[in-house]
């Protein structure tokens, strides 16, 4: 069983979709969990709303600091900001595999209600096609290079 750190600035959006659909889509073969360099204290309602209409779980989760895991171990660790628009992105010091999935924050579009629920809906869709992307990879028998590789692949093939 792989451990899966998705992690970005604030934890409340992207990282929290992250997890709840690596844990979903990986159940026999990851546990996912995310946090934030500087967590913002609260989950955002657009995410949990798009994790509702797509059949996933929408509680327990929390804005989360990622000192809170300084003991436990992670084998992946995938990075969800924003490069593009100038997101700082925390930068992951311990020993494993990393890579950048950088996605737009719906939490920050602004417009009509259709608007903001097609901006998350686009960004859950991207994070779902990655992940499965990725479990279509043999993971447990790939070498740290390989895994490197191909997920940071992954990020430039589905957006």
């Amino acid at each position: 069983m792989l451990n899966i750190f998705v992690i970005c600035t604030g934890n409340s959006c992207r990282s929290v979709m992250g997890e709840a659909l690596f844990n979903h889509l990986g159940e026999d073969r990851l546990k996912a969990f995310s946090a934030g360099s500087h967590p913002i204290g609260r989950i955002n309602e657009g995410a949990l709303a798009t994790l509702k209409r797509h059949g996933l779980p929408a509680e327990g989760y929390q804005s989360q600091s990622w000192d809170d895991f300084t003991d436990q171990p992670m084998d992946i660790v995938i990075t969800v900001c924003d490069n593009a628009v100038g997101e700082t992105c925390p930068v992951y010091l311990k020993d494993c595999i990393k890579a950048h999935w950088g996605l737009i924050d719906p939490g920050h579009v602004q417009g009509t209600d259709e608007e903001i629920i097609a901006a998350f809906e686009e960004t859950f869709s991207i994070i779902e096609q990655r992940i499965k992307s990725m479990l279509a990879l043999p993971l447990e028998t790939m070498t740290p290079e390989e895994l490197t590789t191909n997920l940071n692949a992954i990020a430039q093939l589905v957006s």
